[in-house]
């Protein structure tokens, strides 16, 4: 874990109760918030990066955001959903540092946990299971403000809730980053802070006190990952979440975010996420 100040800060978009009879199959979602489903009967299956997942009764399931996936039900399946959007900051977030496993199994704790959540949170319901109908900035930025006509005891309780039934993720969790230099912590703290702006190996290496390649080095030996990499990955991570909230055209996204080549923005955009701009943006992503 890195010496940063931990960062759960959760917002509630959705949650309901779902059944379905094969007509639970989307294919390639992406989207900036974070899924947890409780499976209640049935089976489905999703497709991960990193394998196809059966879901099956009693467990909960974790999606975080921005993970690219699919969805394929060929029977019948009841699943409680949750849709959790986590506030963008300079700071870390435990998301960030942290490989969580997919699958957990429930206990009776978490199944009360649930469906309180939905008690305390009436009218949160998906109106339409395409993601394409409510994966939109339209409908997030209605989701997030749904958030300030609760009573503060209830925001509070809800905020508790989801922290609850996250923590059930974290005793299998794995370390996917240890920073331990406080010259690279700074140096993520500046590309985090300036995100928008132009950043090269130069500003970055001259804040730590380094030469090019030696920041370059322990960068690497840090993150796991060169400095342009992950500069990039954080730029177009911002991309996907401009393209949902803001009324903005992919050209003035690319802009904001200082590239000033469309055509490498568009290319790195689909290395990272497998998708176009354009294909984001008009919801085939999800």
């Amino acid at each position: 874990m890195t010496k940063e100040k931990e960062c759960l800060n959760f917002t509630l978009l959705n949650i309901g109760h779902a059944i379905h009879n094969a007509d639970w199959n989307w294919s390639n979602v992406s989207s900036p918030f974070t899924r947890l489903y409780w499976v209640e009967g049935g089976n489905a299956k999703i497709v991960l990066p990193d394998g196809t997942y059966n879901l099956t009764p009693c467990h909960l399931y974790l999606i975080p955001s921005f993970t690219l996936h699919s969805y394929v039900c060929d029977g019948y399946f009841s699943l409680y959903y949750i849709h959790i959007y986590e506030e963008q900051t300079d700071t870390f977030s435990i998301l960030e540092q942290l490989n969580l496993p997919v699958e957990v199994e429930t206990t009776d704790v978490d199944v009360q946990l649930v469906k309180r959540l939905l008690e305390i949170n009436p009218n949160r319901e998906l109106m339409r299971y395409d993601p394409s109908f409510y994966d939109n900035s339209q409908t997030l930025m209605k989701n997030i403000s749904e958030n300030a006509q609760l009573p503060y005891y209830l925001r509070i309780e809800t905020k508790g809730i989801l922290q609850q039934l996250f923590s059930r993720f974290l005793k299998k969790a794995e370390l996917r980053i240890e920073v331990t230099d406080n010259r690279i912590l700074k140096a993520l703290r500046y590309i985090r802070k300036n995100i928008d702006k132009t950043l090269n190996i130069n500003q970055l290496s001259s804040l730590c006190f380094l030469t090019d390649d030696h920041f370059i080095r322990l960068f690497k030996k840090e993150m796991k990952c060169t400095p342009m990499q992950y500069i990039n990955q954080k730029k177009i991570e911002r991309a996907q979440m401009m393209l949902i909230i803001d009324n903005l055209t992919i050209k003035e996204i690319a802009y904001n975010l200082s590239f000033d080549n469309i055509s490498y923005f568009n290319k790195l955009f689909k290395n990272i996420t497998g998708l176009t701009p354009g294909e984001y943006k008009k919801g085939l992503h999800i």
